[in-house]
């Protein structure tokens, strides 16, 4: 049976991208995203939001490090990836995120005019 694996998300920035570099030179950006999803419970509106980690990959990643901050509304279309580590200390670690294929920047709320831009990257298979 054939699998798909694509999201796509739109929500802000929770702070600033880091920016770093694998071993081989590949540049790195990790951005931290909120959705909010709103829902009404019996006469009640109720928000509820989701942080997810994002990865993004190459020159795209360097853009994102240049012109986003903490706050900024995107676009992350992208596919899910989950990951395992074993820490310094022998703790086993893993999380689910997103790595972004294509990154869509959106005004800063209440910032008048930015700089808005759609970016594609085909990431390579590369975990730092």
């Amino acid at each position: 049976m054939a699998s798909f694996n694509k999201v796509i998300l739109i929500g802000n920035l929770t702070r600033n991208p880091e920016l770093r570099y694998t071993p081989n030179g590949t540049p790195v950006a990790t951005l931290g995203l909120a959705a909010n999803r709103k829902f009404k419970q019996h006469d009640e509106l109720k928000e509820e939001v989701c942080f997810i980690d994002v990865v993004v990959f190459g020159a795209l990643a360097e853009r994102c490090g240049q012109y986003l901050s903490k706050g900024h509304g995107v676009i992350i279309d992208g596919r899910l990836q989950h990951r395992r580590w074993e820490t310094e200390e022998g703790q086993k670690r893993d999380k689910h995120e997103i790595v972004a294929q294509t990154v869509t920047f959106m005004p800063k709320p209440g910032g008048g005019a930015q700089h808005e831009e759609a970016m594609d990257h085909q990431p390579e298979d590369v975990h730092a």
